[in-house]
């Protein structure tokens, strides 16, 4: 912090406080607010974070139109025009004060468990605020009191870090430092250029020392434009490509046999299934030619060292668990994970040992009426939670740090749901969003500049603290805050629901007790206390001097100690203990691609976070998410030209886009940006064509395993509400 020193009177007061950036990106990064006189005027990158390194994304460059927006929800409202309908901002609601707020909130909490149970409440959050206490801390404290249903929070990593889960037995993987020591990267499903950034210098750096950038990608990304070798690969076939580049390098003995000998279980099981996927045979699913599998195999297994980055989109397919359980086993069997450079990272976050039972305190568990713990609520079954789940129907929801109304799969039946006028929903937000359209109660939110938080990350292994920076704006107020005050108003007298922040942060560093790690991994949070982190800002795990090598020497965390490519927990579960490719219910290899003949990617936009900043005019400029991609051939069999508008459409729905013929997509496949409805051509969400069906292994989204057809179609008319109304 800079000290100003004294100061007279008509001098501006000005600091430089350090935040963390805690939307959800794998980068967390560190970040240096200049605050005079009570208002931040700047922010920037923090130039000693060594990975974030002094830069930010373009969203939050522009963070302060964001932070100041004229849009801000500034008061506690009650709604006062007729759910769904409306202007779709403060028009619609009444002001109110946070105590008649909280006494309503309250009431209606209090009056639906007496008559229904405490289940009939569901709480729905996800990533709009990544900080440790905002995800969780006292909200899960609150709803664990309360006995209201739990949320299974699938809809981003669940399927991903599950498949990670069973080879490693933990989500830990190579820094993004040693990137820079790589001489073959694989991005696979990884946008690095539009959701990843600070990677890429080290990997830029890599190529100047002669590395080799490979991208496997059914979207030709900014990343894939960049690459020394784009592969366009079918949606959802992965896990095929992953076992025929297995199949390759065990035939040809391009393996680590004193690795594998030593450090995996279950090698000859997986070498009996590759045979199952020669190249030839799985050209044909991929759409990738079989000398270039074979190509991709020998140089992956023999360029030295070798280092997959795999992201989540990869596992928004049926399949995919699976797809990430099969990469993952690249690296075991060509035993890269001893190399500096080498290995593979989804993600860091199972190197932060936090003490989540001191944070979310589960012990507070309230039991149902039938003497068991709450029903858990699949979280990308929201629309089936909605309008059938029964036994007690959802009576209440309390949306925090999500937009459900745009993000969520099968977004008819969540607008549906949202519609029911027995529905009593409260949205905690910073702005008035397509959920808040619906919304019964809105409360002001903090952005991460107005509260302090603990901030970990699933991109590099530095743990820090955000500082708050200014005051909040209106009557704001941060997560901990609101469910600590509606703790007070349901009479909740626990001892948890008085602690401060500071107090929160500090049971959350503590060492929880009989925490079984692995040897060795227990002094990687030895040290790391709220004091050091307020003075540091940031603080490197206790992994060792040198680069981190979680598994150069086995140490798995899976129940043998092994990588196990062979999993005994997924045969229990009546599972293929190994791995195998099964096509989507929708893709091309189905029976529904013979009514919907087109593979959808509802992918997420550069320069939005989901449906976040898709508000701010300033970032509005920098995308074009009325777009519908389509490649020249499907377009022309349909008569459709560049710019010409485009109604697509399945059994579910339909959205109108205006189409963009070009080559970022091959024949069979269109894409389109994830949008916040209020702002679509239509009024309408991407989301309206995709499913609530449910990944093969952790229960995650499928969002890329979607089927549509396309047709030239008039400009639509503008309808706020055409989902609510259909």
């Amino acid at each position: 912090m800079i000290d100003p020193g004294p100061c007279p009177y008509n001098v501006l007061m000005k600091k430089v406080v350090h935040a963390v950036c805690s939307h959800d990106c794998p980068d967390a990064c560190g970040i240096l607010v200049t605050v005079e006189d009570g208002r931040a005027t700047r922010v920037q990158g923090d130039p000693a974070h060594p990975v974030t390194r002094g830069f930010l994304c373009a969203k939050v460059t522009k963070y302060l139109d964001r932070v100041y927006s004229p849009d801000r929800v500034m008061h506690p409202m009650r709604r006062s025009a007729p759910k769904g309908q409306g202007k779709g901002d403060a028009s619609d609601f009444t002001q109110i004060s946070w105590d008649e707020a909280l006494d309503e909130i309250s009431s209606r909490f209090k009056k639906i468990s007496d008559e229904f149970g405490p289940e009939a409440i569901l709480p729905y959050s996800y990533a709009g605020n990544m900080g440790v206490l905002s995800y969780s801390g006292m909200a899960h404290r609150f709803f664990h009191r309360l006995g209201a249903s739990q949320l299974d929070r699938t809809i981003c990593a669940s399927a991903g870090g599950a498949g990670m889960v069973t080879v490693t037995g933990r989500n830990v993987g190579t820094e993004p430092q040693q990137f820079r020591d790589s001489k073959y990267i694989i991005a696979w499903g990884a946008n690095i250029h539009a959701t990843n950034v600070h990677l890429w210098p080290f990997i830029a750096e890599a190529r100047r020392n002669g590395a080799k950038l490979v991208v496997i990608d059914p979207y030709k990304t900014r990343t894939a434009k960049s690459a020394d070798w784009y592969l366009p690969i079918n949606p959802g076939t992965d896990v095929a490509l992953a076992l025929a580049m297995m199949h390759v390098i065990i035939n040809e003995k391009l393996y680590n046999q004193d690795y594998v000998s030593k450090y995996t279980l279950g090698f000859e099981q997986l070498r009996q299934r590759v045979q199952e996927y020669p190249p030839e045979k799985v050209a044909a699913w991929t759409g990738i030619s079989a000398d270039d599998i074979r190509k991709l195999a020998r140089e992956y297994a023999t360029v030295r060292p070798a280092v997959i980055r795999v992201n989540y989109g990869v596992q928004r397919s049926q399949n995919g668990g699976s797809a990430i359980r099969a990469i993952a086993m690249l690296p075991c069997i060509t035993g890269s994970w001893a190399e500096v450079g080498g290995g593979l990272q989804l993600s860091t976050s199972g190197a932060f040992y936090l003490n989540m039972h001191a944070l979310d305190r589960p012990d507070l568990m309230r039991k149902s009426p039938l003497g068991r713990a709450a029903r858990v609520v699949n979280m990308s079954e929201l629309g089936r939670a909605l309008n059938i789940l029964s036994d007690p129907p959802v009576k209440a929801i309390f949306v925090y740090n999500s937009n459900p109304a745009v993000v969520a799969p099968n977004h008819n039946d969540v607008v549906r749901g949202f519609m029911r006028p027995d529905l009593f929903t409260v949205v905690h937000e910073q702005f008035f969003t397509d959920t808040t359209t619906y919304a019964d109660i809105v409360l002001p939110a903090t952005t991460f500049l107005e509260h302090k938080d603990l901030n970990k990350a699933y991109g590099h292994t530095y743990l820090q603290i955000s500082n708050q920076a200014i005051a909040p704006l209106g009557e704001s107020k941060s997560n901990t805050e609101v469910f600590r005050d509606l703790a007070q108003k349901m009479g909740f007298t626990d001892d948890c629901f008085e602690q401060t922040t500071d107090d929160v942060i500090d049971a959350t560093l503590t060492r929880a007790e009989n925490q079984q790690l692995p040897k060795g991994w227990e002094r990687w949070m030895e040290g790391m206390t709220r004091e050091r982190l307020e003075k540091e800002g940031h603080v490197r795990l206790n992994l060792g001097e040198g680069p981190f090598l979680p598994f150069a020497k086995g140490g798995f965390a899976t129940p043998s100690g092994k990588a196990e490519l062979y999993s005994e927990s997924l045969a229990a579960q009546g599972m293929d203990p190994v791995v195998s490719f099964v096509p989507a219910e929708e893709s091309r290899l189905s029976q529904g691609a013979k009514k919907f003949p087109l593979e959808l990617l509802a992918r997420k936009a550069d320069n939005f976070l989901n449906s976040s900043f898709t508000n701010i005019p300033s970032i509005q400029k920098m995308e074009h998410p009325e777009l519908l991609e389509i490649s020249t051939a499907d377009a022309q069999r349909r008569n459709i030209h560049e710019g010409d508008w485009v109604r697509v459409f399945n059994g579910r729905g339909e959205v109108r886009l205006r189409a963009h013929v070009n080559g970022a997509v091959q024949p069979g496949v269109v894409a389109a940006r994830l949008n916040a409805a209020r702002f679509a051509p239509d009024g309408n969400s991407i989301n309206v064509l995709t499913s609530e069906t449910l990944t093969d292994i952790g229960g995650g989204a499928t969002f890329y395993s979607c089927l549509v057809e396309v047709e030239a179609s008039a400009k639509p008319a503008r309808n706020m509400n055409a989902a609510a109304k259909s």
